[in-house]
């Protein structure tokens, strides 16, 4: 067992997976992934680059031809292989025009399939049904969903479909199995997806009517003939084949030899008391569920047959609790031969209180057959009653709509292997149940589907887009869904664009979500209505937060309380489904509760206002907290407030959770008219989105508040919020804008007497026209200087640490550019003294790149020690983009000490994250790759390494547009050139 962890294992079963020593391998992209079956399943032989190309991208090959194989194959290679392992020796091996994966060292599932699989039919030949069942459900469950699911191409969709019948074959012959040993139920329980999968399949409908026929269901197994006969004859123009009419004939003739062969029928296996009166009370199974097959798997499988089993569902209001276990219990009420019970316990109804357990137990015994006159009233005796009355039966007991553990207590009856499902929207974690479900929205897919089925598809795909809309504005919730397709289906005039419009804003989209007594916020406010008042204060407060996700420390500032009490009210509006938990310590709301409760909330004004200023306040507070200023280095705007972090890399580690949200942070402090906040919070983000490159999201936030500067009352947020975009832009390479937002910030600034961003100004324009960014010539180069010695010394003026060690490593690139390298150190030895007085990791550890750059052309053995020290400062930082720059020095540093194994591990972690941030947030991103992969390639070739050196030149070239950086691809050409194997004469 320990070896055999240690293999890779592969899973083609269902998605394609990797893992290698228990841990999971990411595999790339979807393209990657179909390449890499291509050539995991052909058995080891050897693959030319036409049949891999023929294979994954059919008749429309890429524009690069072969090339493009490499930059799928090398990666694999990266991620399959462990570190240090050649080519030669690698599980993808190659050769001129060719590719070969070899197998000798990979557990692969398909090969546990073909052993399981072909042991269980053995099994089944040799007339061991029993083991030959236990067999084929082992092999069955290896497959994990559709084979190779998601991966396109001729090859993946030919592999699919030969695994899919596979996956056919074996099913049924287990579910013969299961109907030759009389174990019916359970083959109806495998067969109910199966007809929906192929309607014409004749074999399965013959063991279906089987088993219906084993479970007396005669009546049913003729009908089902007759659907398939009438299907065959209109859509095929044929009749049912030789052996589904001689199970139609058997099936009318009651013919148990030939339908059951020697088994006998044993439909029930619990002897039911003299007096049993069975009885069916489940609701009928409407048809319109979508999706959920997981669930219903959880519901329907089989429980103890010496136990009661309790299964619980929960989830917020409208998900579609109690559709799912209606089909679950139809799925499953053959195996409860003495009854099928359902009590619907109210406890989200205006129109009827709950029951009292009194009352439900009173029903559930005359249900069962009790004299009325016998029923007792004390609840005690009554549950005694049930008690004895259940014990030796067999039943199936959904209880829907609970309210908690007390009322469900003294309902479970006492019969073995009967079975009690239970819904609620609180989370009953005080019931002892066997297996629980949450249930949660429907996917994309899954709503449109829904959507589908009650408006019709053709109106849905006579408005895709409206469509689309639609199944957004419902957010997957079943009850939405429904109640939108009510409305369509009722007023056949509208569009499905016209009611899109109807839903726009939070009021029209909740009120048309309304249709007869069905209303999504009714349902909503029925679970409100039952919460306590702090919980209701806290669920209305959510409705605010400036975030979909948060943590406890957001709430917690809105509703001023500590976070171990913030925590609690959290944790219990988890419990009543109102509030989801995605991942530990995060939260979220539904789509459409958020909006109920932002419209609970803005009804309470004055504290909405309150709680909406302390959420800002505190992305705020983070934000300066994280940046390079630091929170007292912003001239204007609020000081600290009470829950202020304790430094900057808390700060920033708290931003970094939020993700994408930060930008809508801006847009929501925007739309809640809170125009101040939306500008500091936007400035204060700059350097957090630039220090993680995270740069299109920067341009997002400074433009979004940027339109509403002339309404903030700080009016040095317009020259602020332009030097800032100014700066972005020029990290984004697009020098033209930034000039011209940052000589707007020069007029606004100096207009406004605002002598801060006046500096921040003069440096920006001056570093760029110092640095030959926006393209002046060699003359204009002493003009950016002098600007840039203007805005340094206007920042000394009023000691802004930071704008001057700005200045400085810019002026220090100017003097080396022009080879004074004397002053160019010594600017940037002043950067390094600026950025060790502002104590911010990220300036200082700028300060100190600029000032090594200097020392690796001037003195390589000394930069290489103090390389590594930045390289980890640099990392600590978060600074992707500077720390793989920085990697890269030190990658030649080792090269230059001759240290070539470190200067090829330091260029291979370099690569490694080279592909975070991505090319929209780095400009420089395909060049930067060719340099890197030049500087590998080189460190290959003094080591000795030649075919690892021309792997790296090669890849180098393949990088799309390499020929628009001349520099990179004539040292990937020299590269290539000077590893070339020279040919034998002759």
């Amino acid at each position: 067992m320990g070896g055999e962890s240690q293999r890779l294992r592969i899973e083609v079963l269902g998605p394609l997976r990797a893992w290698r020593d228990g841990g999971p391998l990411a595999l790339g992209p979807v393209r990657r992934q179909t390449v890499l079956a291509a050539l995991l399943l052909r058995d080891g032989a050897v693959v030319s680059h036409e049949q891999l190309l023929d294979g994954v991208w059919g008749a429309d090959p890429p524009a690069s031809g072969t090339k493009v194989l490499a930059s799928h194959v090398n990666p694999l290679r990266r991620t399959l292989d462990r570190a240090g392992t050649r080519h030669t020796e690698s599980v993808i091996r190659s050769g001129k025009g060719w590719y070969r994966f070899v197998l000798d060292d990979v557990r692969l599932d398909l090969a546990d399939l073909a052993e399981l699989g072909d042991r269980g039919l053995r099994t089944k030949a040799s007339g061991d049904l029993g083991g030959a069942a236990e067999q084929l459900t082992e092999a069955l469950a290896l497959f994990q969903g559709e084979p190779l699911a998601q991966l396109s191409g001729p090859f993946a969709a030919a592999e699919r479909e030969r695994l899919s019948e596979r996956r056919r074959t074996l099913r049924l012959a287990r579910l013969s199995c299961l109907v030759d040993l009389g174990r019916y139920g359970d083959a109806l329980d495998d067969l109910a997806p199966l007809p929906e999968a192929d309607p014409y399949d004749e074999s399965v409908l013959a063991l279906r009517m089987r088993a219906l026929y084993g479970c007396e269901r005669q009546a049913e197994a003729l009908h089902a003939y007759e659907d398939m006969r009438r299907r065959l004859a209109d859509e095929l123009g044929v009749d049912p084949g030789e052996e589904l009419r001689r199970i139609h004939e058997a099936v009318l003739r009651q013919d148990d030899a030939a339908l059951l062969g020697a088994t006998e029928r044993q439909v029930v296996t619990v002897q039911p008391p003299a007096r049993r009166h069975l009885v069916n009370q489940l609701p009928g199974d409407t048809g319109q569920l979508v999706g959920r097959e997981d669930e219903l798997s959880v519901l329907t499988a089989p429980g103890p047959d010496d136990a009661v089993s309790v299964v619980a569902v929960d989830g917020p209001a409208g998900v579609g609790k109690t559709a799912l276990v209606v089909r679950a219990a139809h799925r499953i009420r053959d195996r409860y031969p003495d009854g099928c019970l359902f009590v619907d316990l109210h406890a989200h109804s205006r129109e009827r209180g709950r029951p009292a357990p009194e009352s439900v137990l009173r029903r559930l015994l005359r249900a069962l057959g009790a004299d009325g006159s016998e029923v007792p009233d004390d609840l005690d005796d009554l549950m005694t009653a049930w008690r004895t009355v259940t014990s030796p039966l067999r039943l199936l007991l959904v209880l829907d709509d609970a309210a908690g553990t007390r009322q469900i207590r003294p309902l479970l009856p006492a019969g073995p292997g009967s079975r009690v499902i239970v819904t609620g929207r609180q989370r009953l974690a005080g019931l002892d149940a066997d297996r629980r479900a949450t249930l949660e929205t429907l996917g994309p897919g899954e709503a449109t589907s829904l959507l589908r089925q009650i408006v019709g598809r053709e109106r849905t795909d006579r408005e895709p887009e409206a469509t689309r809309d639609l199944v957004r504005l419902c957010a997957g919730l079943p009850l939405a869904l429904r109640i939108v397709g009510s409305r369509l289906q009722t007023r056949p005039a509208w569009t499905l664009a016209y009611l899109v419009e109807r839903m726009a804003d939070d009021e029209g989209r909740l009120g048309e979500l309304s249709t007869g007594d069905r209303s999504v916020e009714a349902a909503f406010r029925l679970s409100y209505d039952q919460l306590p008042p702090e919980q209701r204060r806290g669920f209305r407060t959510l409705g605010l937060a400036p975030t979909v996700e948060f943590d406890v420390r957001t709430p917690a500032a809105m509703l001023r309380r500590p976070a171990r009490d913030a925590e609690r009210i959290l944790e219990s509006l988890v419990d009543t489904s109102l509030l989801q938990q995605p991942r530990p310590g995060r939260y979220r709301m539904h789509d459409l509760v958020r909006v109920h409760a932002r419209r609970l909330a803005e009804a309470a004004h004055a504290e909405a206002g309150s709680a909406r200023e302390a959420a800002l306040r505190l992305y705020l507070d983070a934000a300066r907290v994280a940046s390079d200023w630091g929170a007292g280095g912003y001239p204007t705007g609020p000081g600290r407030s009470g829950a202020s972090f304790s430094g900057w890399r808390e700060a920033a580690v708290w931003l970094d959770e939020a993700g994408g949200e930060l930008v809508d942070v801006v847009g929501h402090a925007v739309a809640s008219g809170e125009v101040d906040h939306a500008c500091w919070i936007a400035e204060a983000l700059t350097d957090h989105f630039v220090g993680r490159g995270r740069l299109h999201e920067c341009q997002a936030a400074l433009e979004t508040a940027l339109p509403y500067v002339d309404a903030a009352a700080d009016r040095r947020m317009a020259p602020a919020l332009h030097n800032c975009l100014g700066y972005t832009l020029t990290h984004r390479a697009r020098f033209p804008d930034a000039c011209r937002h940052l000589r707007t910030a020069l007029d606004l600034s100096r207009e406004r007497g605002e002598r801060h961003e006046e500096g921040r100004a003069l440096v920006g324009l001056g570093a760029m026209t110092g640095l030959g960014a926006a393209g002046p010539d060699a003359d204009e180069v002493e003009e950016g200087v002098s600007v840039l010695v203007a805005g340094r010394e206007l920042a000394e003026g009023y000691d802004d640490h930071w704008l001057v060690a700005m200045a400085s490593f810019a002026l220090g690139f100017v003097r080396h550019r022009q080879g004074r390298d004397e002053e160019a150190l010594a600017c940037f030895r002043d950067a390094h003294t600026r950025g060790r007085a502002i104590g911010r990791p990220r300036a200082l550890s700028r300060a100190l790149t600029s000032n090594l750059d200097l020392h690796l052309y001037l003195d390589p053995s000394a930069a290489r020690v103090l390389f590594r020290r930045v390289a980890d400062l640099i990392r600590r930082t978060g600074d992707v983009l500077l720390h793989t720059l920085t990697l890269a020095r030190l990658g030649t540093a080792e090269h230059k000490a001759g240290n070539l194994d470190a200067a090829a591990e330091v260029f291979r972690r370099a690569l490694a994250q080279h592909g975070t941030p991505g090319p929209l947030d780095d400009p420089d991103h395909d060049r930067r790759e060719m340099d890197l992969r030049c500087r590998l390639g080189r460190t290959y070739r003094a080591a000795g390494r030649p075919a690892e050196a021309r792997e790296q030149f090669r890849v180098a070239l393949a990088v799309p547009g390499a020929d628009r950086y001349p520099k990179e691809h004539k040292q990937a050409v020299e590269g290539l050139a000077a590893t070339e194997v020279p040919s034998r004469a002759g």
